[in-house]
């Protein structure tokens, strides 16, 4: 017995070692080579340094990310509530399907997420294209782009399902009978809300709203695309200083601002996210349910039911029709558009018109990024598992118990790190020895790792701590090691959640673009480089290409949450 129970902390020993090991190397490393910099060109020029920073613009640069962020969450907490109450507390035909569709805006990448509401809004899209053809206007009316109006529409279109899944999860299992026992005592359904229901809410309201400031916080996708040059944001501005005026060290400094901002948030996040998983007053999901009877219900359903259809589909069904009838529009009299079936922007993705040596057709973005998605599975999977099987174990040694406690805020932390400034990281500490990786193909892969482990991890915890510590126990008594208890019993029980994992780090890894777009070669384009690249470029056929992207991308991960949804262990979980 004593040499099982060695085994076994030996085994959680290990488990805890890998995934610290790899957040050692790949993300306190390359944040360090930042830190590290920036304190190297502080005390080497001093003030000039600051100085040399425009302080008067980036405080302005900063309180409008602070700004757009704090406006965007307050949008997205208001506009949530109702849904989640609507799929929290009643059963309704199609319930499901709505929750898998309106999933797919959050997993979507950023970058789908702008060329939607661009296709839709944009001096091309399908709105000034009706008010040129039907109402009679000669120019765009809508000048939705580059404005806040459009950044903070597309906030909420991406994080809505936050708040709809968060809430809504801790809102389902309130016990009924506490609303129940205060309207006997003669509270009004109003005073039985504010009094009951919300106290047991806010954890939950507060920790939803935390994560979606935290990515809008740092965005970038949407405010590159839709905001344009007035409204740059820390993350953007970060960006612009690397690739357009190759001004490292300020762009070091940025991120060092961005970084302790971000930092703060995801260990005030963590401690939220503790508070909503303490016992409260549960009840089974089938006890809280009920049908929509009354009128009053009924009209309730169908505004929010409305409101998800319109704001969350149409958008997505914008992008498809672009793609398709863009590329096909002829002009007719008195300058009116008129659309045309077209698959061109499709057949344009395996041609090179120009026999340019230099062109990298499209459809080589897309085996790219398949690529990189697959060895992001393969390396999430890996570590993500030996994370959650530790911190799902309540552990022998007081010492590894401790480390138990310690890991989880620390798997966290990479989810509240802005992209960008991950890749500025990676450029600082692997592009020079010891860790020279400037020309491996593993760089991007491992990037793309290091933002898909929390989701992993809060994937399979779930289905980790659902298995009983006495299947593991009886397994040890007839002989079997850790491994084998790791192989024979948990993996055939926590299959769908490895499932869900592995989407969950394909569809980060397919759509990631902030890190991306500075590690990336030129050679080696991702799809959403691919995609930027195209709306980039005038002309009708690249706009088109750049359509027909997005639709095939936000094809892939549309597929992935549809798994996810099916496979799904349990209806409680973070993501």
């Amino acid at each position: 017995m004593n040499r099982i129970l060695r085994n076994i902390r030996w085994g959680s020993a290990l488990a805890w070692a890998l995934p610290v090991l790899f957040l050692a190397l790949f993300y306190f490393y390359p944040l360090g080579s930042i830190v590290l910099f920036g304190l190297q060109r502080l005390l080497g020029e001093g003030t000039a340094a600051l100085q040399a920073l425009n302080l008067a613009y980036f405080w302005r640069v900063f309180r409008f990310t602070v700004y757009q962020a704090a406006l965007s969450t307050l949008l997205t907490v208001l506009l949530g509530l109702p849904a989640a109450y609507l799929f929290a507390r009643y059963e309704f035909r199609g319930k499901t399907l709505l929750r898998s569709l309106s999933t797919i805006p959050f997993v979507l990448p950023t970058l789908v997420v702008a060329a939607s509401f661009n296709a839709l809004f944009g001096p091309r899209g399908w709105a000034n294209l009706a008010a040129i053809n039907l109402l009679g206007f000669r120019e765009a009316p809508f000048t939705l782009t580059n404005s806040l109006t459009a950044i903070l529409i597309a906030h909420v279109f991406y994080n809505l399902t936050i708040v709809i899944r968060l809430v809504g999860d801790v809102w389902s299992r309130l016990d009924p009978r506490l609303t129940q026992a205060a309207r006997c005592l003669g509270a009004t359904p109003w005073q039985a809300f504010w009094k009951v229901t919300l106290p047991l809410l806010l954890p939950a309201i507060f920790s939803a709203s935390l994560l979606v400031f935290i990515f809008d916080f740092t965005s970038f996708g949407v405010i590159l695309i839709l905001g344009g040059p007035r409204y740059a944001t820390l993350e953007v501005e970060i960006y612009y200083q690397m690739t357009a005026l190759f001004n490292f060290p300020t762009a070091v400094i940025l991120s060092l601002i961005q970084l302790g901002c971000t930092l703060v948030l995801t260990i005030i996040y963590n401690r939220l996210s503790e508070k909503v998983t303490r016992p409260l007053p549960l009840a089974g999901q089938k006890r809280v349910l009920s049908r929509l009877s009354k009128p009053s219900q009924k009209f309730f359903a169908f505004l929010v039911i409305s409101f998800l259809i319109a704001f969350q589909i149409l958008p997505l069904l914008a992008l498809v029709g672009r793609s398709v009838v863009y590329a096909g529009w002829e002009r007719g009299e008195r300058g009116l558009t008129t659309p045309t079936l077209s698959f061109a922007a499709y057949q344009e993705i395996f041609i090179n018109r120009r026999a340019s040596l230099f062109y990298i057709p499209p459809i080589r973005a897309i085996a790219i990024s398949v690529a990189y998605g697959l060895m992001t599975v393969f390396l999430g999977l890996g570590i993500g598992l030996a994370a959650a099987w530790f911190l799902s174990r309540q552990q022998e040694s007081a010492v590894l118990e401790r480390l138990r406690r310690w890991l989880e805020p620390l798997i966290l932390l990479p989810l509240g790190t802005s992209s960008v400034t991950l890749g500025l990281g990676f450029l600082l500490a692997f592009g020079k020895p010891p860790f020279d990786l400037r020309a491996s193909p593993l760089l991007i892969p491992l990037a793309h790792t290091l933002v898909a482990f929390p989701f992993i991890v809060r994937s399979l915890l779930p289905a980790l701590r659902s298995i009983r510590p006495r299947y593991h126990q009886a397994a040890a008594v007839l002989g079997a090691n850790p491994w084998q208890i790791a192989r024979r019993v948990d993996l055939p029980i926590i299959g769908r959640a490895v499932l869900v994992g592995g989407v969950f780090a394909f569809g980060i890894s397919m759509g990631e673009f902030g890190a991306t777009a500075l590690l990336t070669r030129p050679e080696y384009p991702t799809l959403p480089i691919a995609i930027y690249r195209f709306l980039g470029q005038p002309g009708e056929l690249n706009y088109g290409q750049a359509m027909a992207l997005s639709v095939l991308l936000m094809t892939i991960t549309a597929a992935g949450m549809i798994l996810i949804e099916r496979f799904r262990s349990g209806e409680v979980g973070e993501f």
